[in-house]
This record gives C-alpha cells, structure tokens and sequence, in this order.
C-alpha cells in the first residue's frame, strides 16, 4: 500500500472517530449540521461518513434526523459491562465476605443506575436489589459516586434544578447535590444516608477500566448496621475498588 494511501486511511478512521465521540457525547442526538460544526468538516463530509457508520449500526438517526449511538456500539459496550462483570466478580464475592453485607454492581443509565450484579449478605436482616433494576443516580450511593465521575457541567445538563424527594433525607437541590459530588470526587466514596429509602443506607465507589467504562461498587445494609461502620464500609470498598483496578492493569 502506498503511504499516501495509508496515510488517507488513516485519516479517515480519524474523522469516523470524532464524529463517534461528538454523537457520544450528546445523549438526546445531535443534527447534522450541529455535527459538522462540532468536527470542524464540510457537511457533506460529515454526511458521507455518518451515512457509513449508520449503514455498519454504529449511529442511528431519529426524530428530527438527529443521530444517536447505534446498537452495535451499544452491543460493544454491552461487552464490555460483561467483561468487566467477570472480573469483578471474585473482589466483590470477596468484599461481601469481609463485611457480611451484600454488595451490588451497577452503571449509569442516563439519569439512573442499573444494577448488573449483586452479592446478597448472608445476614437475615438485610439490603437487596433485584439485578435490572433501575435506581434515581441523585439519591443513591452508587448513583452519587458514578455522578461524580462526569464533568460538572454535564451532571447539571443531565438532572433538574430541583430534584424529587423520596425519603426526608433526600438531597433535592441541584446545587448542594452537585457541592456533594465535589466532596465525592475528593474523597473517593460517596454515602446514602437513607436517602432512597428510610432504613436502608450504603457506601458506594467506583471503578474504571482502561477503555473508560465506569461501574460503582456498592455496600447496601440496614441503617441500625451503617451507624458506627461507615469508615470500616469505606476503607474496605477503596481497597477492593483498587484490587480491580489492578487486575485490569488500570492501577
């Protein structure tokens, strides 16, 4: 192959990249135009090469022909929660052990959590979760240390200025919330001091692979349990959040 054909390929797949970032980074869609402007390209560049992605399910176009990520980006990325799953697994069987709590994984679904995976705590009275199940991010422990992870500008894009409240505990300001997450992202761990449900507090951290994909490792227990633990509950969670990064050769 000649270099300026390289060179040409290369180019190519550089252009395919930005145009997937700038989609990414935009959850509601972006329109072509927009697109174009944010890429720095002519627009019928950025036509040709989101009409290529589109035809290989990278993007999806929608109302209003704004594009979104496309179900085989989507499946990637499936992927990718599943691996990270798997090698998650043995630390937090371990972390439940340790504590005698249950201990959860869960991810960022726009403005909520999903929980992916779940030790249950061999204890009578205890925290569960049904895996699937879709959580606030604004008032949980793993949603609050997965928040905290995003540039500030985006949470404030991503959640009301006033915020539902579900128990008297709830944080339902905007702004105290985000002062919160700053305190999170300093301390490495973030606490829901029954502010999703009366009874039930957690401690919540989080871990990153090296292709950027973020899960919250979470330790849910009956609030009589959390009273007087919270740092054992912290010290533990960092501990085993730095033991997965060093599996994955992150840390």
């Amino acid at each position: 192959m000649r270099a300026a054909e390289r060179s040409g390929g290369i180019q190519v797949i550089a252009r395919a990249a930005a145009v997937l970032r700038a989609v990414a980074d935009r959850r509601d869609g972006i329109g072509l135009s927009e697109l174009s402007r944010e890429v720095g390209l002519p627009r019928s560049t950025t036509h040709r090469i989101a009409a290529a992605l589109e035809a290989e399910e990278m993007l999806s176009s929608g109302a209003g022909g704004k594009m979104r990520i496309g179900p085989a980006l989507i499946r990637l990325g499936a992927a990718e929660r599943l691996d990270l799953r798997a090698e998650a697994r043995p630390h937090i069987e371990a972390l439940s052990e340790r504590l005698e709590e249950t201990v959860d994984l869960a991810v960022l679904e726009g403005t909520e959590v999903l929980f992916l995976d779940q030790v249950s705590a061999p204890q009578r009275l205890r925290a569960v979760s049904a895996i699937g199940s879709l959580f606030p991010a604004y008032c949980t422990a793993n949603g609050k240390a997965l928040l905290a992870q995003l540039p500030p500008g985006e949470v404030k894009a991503l959640l009301p200025a006033r915020l539902p409240s579900r128990t008297p505990n709830t944080i339902t300001s905007r702004a105290k919330l985000e002062a919160e997450l700053k305190e999170i992202r300093e301390r490495g761990v973030a606490v829901d001091r029954e502010e999703h449900t009366l009874g039930i507090c957690a401690v919540g951290a989080t871990v990153t692979d090296s292709f950027g994909v973020t899960m919250a490792v979470t330790v849910p227990l009956p609030a009589q349990r959390f009273t007087g633990r919270e740092d054992e509950i912290a010290t533990a969670l960092r501990q085993t959040c730095a033991a997965i990064e060093r599996e994955l050769g992150v840390s």
